[in-house]
């Protein structure tokens, strides 16, 4: 099968087309043809030697990439959840080693639900890290309740534009960050209100929010802790954030958490539902062919993506 496998850690020239074997299943395992593939901020930083670098290092090949929807097309002999032909998709062995960029992927049964009919493999692959991410902040993390204000960064972004449509979901009220190009995108997802960044400090629009999600890190950990009220949560997905973000929090009595998403079909399975019902809806800004993944993984480092960039096979 082709694949990308990464050369070297570095820039996304070190991602390099090579023909290696189909990955053997075990048997909690299917193997999936893929048919689509999602890019996110984590692959790029993987592949230049950050994000998930540090786990995946010693591997004798690494093929980056966790996201995929696809079709079956052999079972493991305990699976029972899937068969032959099904349409599924997934965040596969993530933060392990997901081996997406890839034809064929061998992946926990576990990982998947089946795809709903009503969304393309495009759309079902873009709903998967990112929309994860999401789900598993509100639901498990912050256990977020209606009528609580939110404060939602990078609100046009992969994982903020599930988040806006999450929180509204769950009865919260929502407050958006992007730039001024993208406020009828988030108003449109179902954002209250919106606030551009580029233009406008937050300090000074929002107060005694109850939970605020940054994807940004950095200097904004320490500017939402002073939105938040007394009580309230932080929690901000950026990796190696934990120690900062935990000590700032406290400081100013605010629950403050670094968090990081874990596969799992039991949420997939939530997210599949939303998405067959129109509840969420992922927004897919461009689409690269196989052989373009490298440029795919160039455009995910900009930081200015709408939605989400997914690759097709």
């Amino acid at each position: 099968m082709k694949a990308f496998v990464l050369k070297d850690f570095g820039g996304a020239d070190q991602l390099v087309p090579t023909t290696i074997e189909t990955p053997v299943m075990k048997a909690d395992e299917v193997l999936v043809q893929v048919k689509a593939i999602s890019l996110n901020p984590v692959d790029a930083k993987t592949r230049s030697g950050k994000g998930m670098a540090g786990r995946l290092k010693e591997l004798p090949t690494i093929i980056l990439g966790w996201d995929v929807s696809g079709v079956v097309t052999e079972v493991g002999e305990n699976v029972t959840k899937f068969k032959k032909n099904d349409e599924v998709f997934g965040m596969v062995n993530f933060p392990g080693h997901g081996q997406a960029y890839a034809e064929y992927v061998a992946a926990p049964a576990a990982h998947l639900a089946l795809k709903p009919s009503n969304i393309t493999h495009e759309e079902a692959a873009a709903a998967t890290l990112a929309a994860l991410t999401a789900y598993q902040a509100f639901v498990h993390k912050a256990s977020v309740t209606p009528g609580q204000k939110l404060l939602i960064h990078a609100a046009a972004g992969g994982v903020g534009h599930f988040a806006v449509q999450l929180a509204k979901h769950l009865g919260a009220y929502v407050i958006g960050t992007s730039s001024a190009a993208n406020k009828k995108f988030v108003l449109s997802l179902g954002a209250d209100e919106h606030i551009d960044y580029q233009t406008q400090r937050f300090e000074d629009e929002v107060q005694d929010v109850d939970l605020v999600l940054d994807a940004l890190g950095g200097a904004n950990i320490a500017r939402s802790l002073e939105v938040i009220k007394p009580g309230g949560t932080l929690i901000t997905i950026p990796s190696g954030l934990a120690d900062t973000v935990a000590e700032q929090a406290k400081a100013k009595n605010v629950n403050g958490f670094f968090f990081l998403v874990q596969s799992s079909g039991d949420d997939m399975q939530q997210l599949a539902t939303l998405l067959e019902q129109g509840i969420i809806k992922p927004h897919v800004s461009r689409t690269f062919p196989f052989q373009d993944l490298p440029q795919a993984s160039a455009q995910i480092e900009s930081g200015k993506t709408k939605g989400k960039l997914v690759v097709t096979v």
